[in-house]
Parts: structure tokens; C-alpha cells; sequence
């Protein structure tokens, strides 16, 4: 029997938001059994709370957001697969602004501040989501499938019209140690031509070369960690966004997805539950 899980201790980071540009402080805090992830955000009057679930998700675009009243938080994705790694059920994040640090632009800082925080069981039964049967959402040439699997697994093909990033296949079996050196440190990408309407949109407005993989028709701008680090994100974000549906028992296979329908599947997964 597995039982639910918190974190041991409060443990804070400050810094700024990939899309917002804004100063941000999180502080992660223990919650009581049957809490989930809840975002708190401290900032706003009467500090309204939104939980990190898929009928939550309002928007998609290049990140993942979560909203409830007045309570909105956005790129979520990268905490969430540090928990989901980490097997974390139960905490409360204190925010106070609308989108968590981009830190180094992946979940490494995540997840190194969760395990110094340590991980107290507590005394329910956890509540994991085993998959016993096929969901599959199809997007024109996309899709994102989960299959009944004893353990959590994720295959990811990415295909990118540029040469120098081509097709890029991954598969992982997901575990604390794996996600750890595996997967964390990879860092969210970006294409150099995109990045001025990206900024006029409002988004990436706090990408720095310290937080964002650039690269361009020639060549990468940013020295790379793994010669397949854009596939490896890619998996970190889907690890993420499927945590929207509770801890997942499941593999993973996908084709170019994206948070649209990583998503999606997170709420079909949800709906199937509760027939």
C-alpha cells in the first residue's frame, strides 16, 4: 500500500517569470492529505487559492494556465512534473504573482527544492491513477495516447521543420532518479525568428540566455546540455501537464504534442474516472 505524501518543511525561491518578466517569490508549504496542488495567490486581496487540476486549465498557449475566481497562475508545467516526479500529493504554493520562476528554464530547481524540503508520508492511502484502459487525443498531425502499464513511462517524438533540430525520439521510464538526470535539466527552446512577435504577444518577455534555449536556421545560440534536449523538455512538460489528473500509473506516447492536448488528455483521463 502506498500512502499519500507532503512535503517535510516551507522552502521559498524568488525569481522571475518566463512569459511575465515579473519578480516572483513561491514558498511551498506542507498541505493535509486530500489537498492536491493549490496555488495561493498571496498577492491578491482575500489570497484566493486555485488547484492544480485539468477542469482548471483555461489556456495553452506556449505554457500552461490554471484558473479559478480570481486566482489565475500560468507556466505551471515545469513545478508540476517535479512533483509528479517526486511523487508529491499534497502541497500548498504561496505565489505572489500570476506565473512561477522560469529559474534556469527547467525543473531542476523544482525538483532540487522539493527533495531539500523532504517528503513526509501521511497516513490516507494515496490516491494514484492507474489506466486501465486507452485514452487518446488526435490534433491534425498530433496526438497524445496513455496505456494501461505497470509503472509511468513516457515516449515522445518531436518533429521540427528545422534541420538542425530534425526528429528527436525519447522514452523514459519516469522514476525519481531518471527525472532527476534525465529529464529536469533540460530547458525550454525557443526559435530565434519567433522570439519578437512571441514578445508582442506579451510572452517570453522574461527569456534570457540563462533561461531559454535559442537556436536558428544556422545554429544553436545557447550551449546545449543534451544533443536532445528539446525532446527531453518536451517530455518534462507532458510529465507535467498530465500531474493535472493526480499521480498517473500509465505509459505515455506521443507525437508532436503539445500543452493543447496534453491537456486534453488530462481531462479525458479526469472524465473517465468519474463515469
Amino acid at each position: 500500500m502506498q500512502y499519500q505524501t507532503t512535503i517535510e518543511k516551507d522552502v521559498t525561491y524568488t525569481g522571475i517569470g518566463l512569459h511575465s518578466g515579473c519578480e516572483v517569490t513561491i514558498r511551498l508549504k506542507p498541505a493535509p492529505v486530500n489537498t492536491g496542488i493549490v496555488f495561493i495567490r498571496v498577492d491578491l486581496e482575500d489570497s484566493p487559492r486555485v488547484a492544480a487540476i485539468s477542469d482548471n486549465v483555461t489556456a495553452t498557449v506556449r505554457a500552461t494556465t490554471i484558473e479559478s475566481g480570481t486566482a489565475k497562475v500560468f507556466t505551471i508545467e515545469h513545478l508540476m512534473s517535479a512533483f509528479h516526479a517526486l511523487q508529491i500529493d499534497n502541497c500548498y504554493i504561496e505565489i505572489d504573482a500570476v506565473e512561477p520562476p522560469v529559474t534556469d528554464g527547467s525543473a531542476l530547481v523544482f525538483f532540487e527544492l522539493i527533495q531539500s524540503a523532504g517528503v513526509r508520508e501521511q497516513e490516507e492511502e494515496s490516491k494514484e491513477i492507474v489506466i486501465d484502459q486507452t485514452y487518446i487525443v488526435r490534433q491534425d498531425d498530433k496526438f497524445v495516447m496513455i496505456l494501461p502499464y505497470d509503472g509511468f513511462r513516457v515516449s515522445f517524438t518531436s518533429v521540427n521543420p528545422s534541420e538542425l533540430v530534425g526528429i528527436q525520439y525519447a522514452d523514459y521510464e519516469i522514476t525519481a532518479e531518471i527525472f532527476h538526470k534525465e529529464i529536469a535539466p533540460a530547458r525550454t527552446i525557443a526559435y530565434e525568428q519567433e522570439i519578437e512577435a512571441l514578445q508582442k504577444m506579451g510572452l517570453g518577455l522574461g527569456g534570457t540566455p540563462e533561461n531559454v534555449i535559442v537556436y536558428n536556421d544556422e545554429k544553436w545560440l545557447t550551449e546545449l546540455r543534451f544533443v536532445d534536449e528539446l525532446v527531453r523538455h518536451k517530455v518534462l512538460d507532458i510529465i507535467g501537464d498530465i500531474r493535472l489528473v493526480g499521480r498517473v500509473r500509465g505509459h505515455i506516447v506521443a507525437v508532436k504534442s503539445s500543452h493543447a492536448i496534453n491537456t486534453e488528455l488530462a481531462k479525458q483521463i479526469s472524465a473517465g474516472l468519474s463515469k
